[in-house]
């Protein structure tokens, strides 16, 4: 008794440190968020972009066990992530209209339950046929997320801060990415069925918060304002007024492309419409290109960085689960800074500013990722790593933020719908890609991916050469969109 009473002290001292030190980062994270509501928000649907992250990345960091006791290879690998890519890839349309129309937090609540099921399915199948049926399933409902989760930021958050409310929402995919490679990875060492069933079990309770979430009205027409503001600091009716860019656009004169400005109720165009309208704006095109380049090259990291860093730097797992944690840390900052800035910029009357924080952060990435990949040392990596994961990252919020911009509000679900449809089917082949690349072009083992990690870095190229074109066209783009607001506000005063 009496010697235990030392160490129970010390347990629960450290308890009680941990505790205070969580007690004070939820303080903090409130405080910058705006209050505890607009806090919730984030946290929650960051949760759902983890849950996503964490389960593509369990598959990559099990993908030893999975070999051994299903009998697979490389591209069968690539294939259990391929298949529920490609699924929500053509479910995110009729998501996307559905996000438009339907009660969104809800309807995402319900969703997580389907999907929380799915990951267990795969924790009880035999064989690899199964499992990749219940991939299959896993798919048709994980394509909900983006497009709700982008329609709820546009009601939720005023414009000007989007890029940075954006960036913790994504630092949620990141997160779960690092839960996949190193918590449920570590799990999966012992029992690959015991990563996904663990890996599934917080699904229910997040989808009962995040359906009890209030529902916002469309629009942006009444975002949460942050505890304290004054009552002259209240946001403006973005649905009349546009949003900060679009009222920037405008100050400066930029004259919009008549032909795409709307003369009927976005709401009223039906899906087929809607999508034809949504790829005749250029920019949203080419931020479309973009965003699934970059996450092409994401997706193959997701899935082979483990099998990558043990083979390339001659380490065992777990020491390669803690350095890619660490360069998760980077990614954080990067996607933390990304949107912080990108807003900075459009409140010092930058109109172009996101979108030249997203392709002067590709270009570093691709800088920074060819070092990483030829050189044979992890301690000479992990700086190259690390910034080149902050880079990569800080792209994301400003492009996501900026896409809001060009597009009118109530068409946000399906312009999620058609960019999530093209960018989700570019991640659906980079798994498949890479490991058919890996084995059968550069012969397997080690060598084959590294020149397979190589060769992907041209994706990443591309993405920033998109970017670079971005900012050509962005500018009329988003005042074709105030134009729209403009008229949309026009025609709603209008008497019958």
């Amino acid at each position: 008794m009496t010697s235990g009473g030392p160490a129970r002290r010390t347990v629960e001292t450290a308890a009680a440190l941990v505790g205070s030190a969580a007690a004070a980062g939820t303080r903090a994270l409130e405080q910058r968020l705006g209050g505890a509501e607009r806090m919730r928000v984030v946290v929650l649907l960051a949760g759902v972009l983890a849950l996503s992250s964490a389960d593509a990345s369990t598959v990559g960091a099990s993908a030893t066990q999975l070999r051994g006791a299903l009998h697979i290879n490389n591209t069968d690998i690539g294939l259990l992530v391929a298949v529920s890519s490609l699924v929500a890839a053509i479910a995110s349309l009729p998501f996307g209209a559905l996000a438009d129309r339907l009660p969104r937090t809800r309807t995402l609540g319900v969703a997580i339950v389907f999907w929380g099921g799915a990951m267990i399915w795969s924790a009880t199948v035999s064989s690899f046929g199964t499992l990749l049926e219940a991939r299959l399933a896993l798919g048709a409902v994980t394509a909900v997320a983006g497009p709700f989760i982008a329609s709820l930021v546009g009601d939720y958050f005023p414009a000007s801060e989007r890029g940075r409310i954006y960036g913790y929402i994504l630092a949620g995919e990141l997160l779960g990415a690092g839960v996949g490679f190193a918590v449920t990875g570590d799990i999966a060492a012992l029992s690959w069925r015991a990563a996904f069933v663990i890996l599934a079990l917080p699904a229910f309770a997040l989808a009962w918060f995040v359906a009890r979430l209030p529902e916002p009205r469309r629009g942006g027409s009444a975002p949460l304002r942050p505890e304290g503001a004054e009552p002259e600091e209240e946001t403006v009716d973005e649905s009349r007024e546009g949003t900060a860019a679009q009222k920037l656009a405008r100050e400066k004169g930029i004259d919009p492309h008549e032909h795409l400005v709307l003369t009927e109720d976005p709401s009223r165009l039906g899906l087929f419409a809607a999508t034809r309208y949504i790829l005749r704006v250029r920019t949203n095109v080419v931020l479309i290109l973009a965003s699934a380049c970059g996450y092409y090259f994401l997706a193959g990291v997701q899935t082979f960085g483990i099998e990558f860093t043990t083979k390339q730097y001659g380490i065992d797992q777990a020491l390669a689960n803690i350095l890619l944690l660490v360069v998760g840390v980077g990614a954080i900052v990067g996607v933390l800074a990304g949107g912080a800035i990108g807003d900075a910029l459009l409140r010092r009357h930058h109109l172009n500013g996101r979108i030249l924080v997203s392709a002067v952060s590709a270009t570093a990435a691709l800088v920074l990722f060819l070092p990483a990949i030829f050189t044979h040392h992890a301690t000479a990596a992990v700086l190259y790593l690390i910034f080149a994961a902050m880079a990569i990252s800080a792209q994301n919020p400003p492009l996501d933020a900026a896409r809001l911009d060009i597009m009118p509000p109530l068409l946000w679900g399906r312009a999620e719908g058609v960019r999530t449809l093209l960018r989700t089917a570019a991640q659906a082949l980079a798994p498949l890609l890479f490991g058919a690349v890996s084995d059968y072009v550069f012969g397997g083992g080690r060598n084959g991916l590294q020149w397979t990690f190589a060769v992907m870095l041209i994706p990443l190229a591309a993405s920033a050469f998109f970017l670079f074109e971005g900012l050509e066209t962005y500018p009329r783009d988003v005042a074709t969109a105030a134009a729209t607001a403009a008229r949309t506000a026009e025609r709603d005063q209008t008497p019958e």
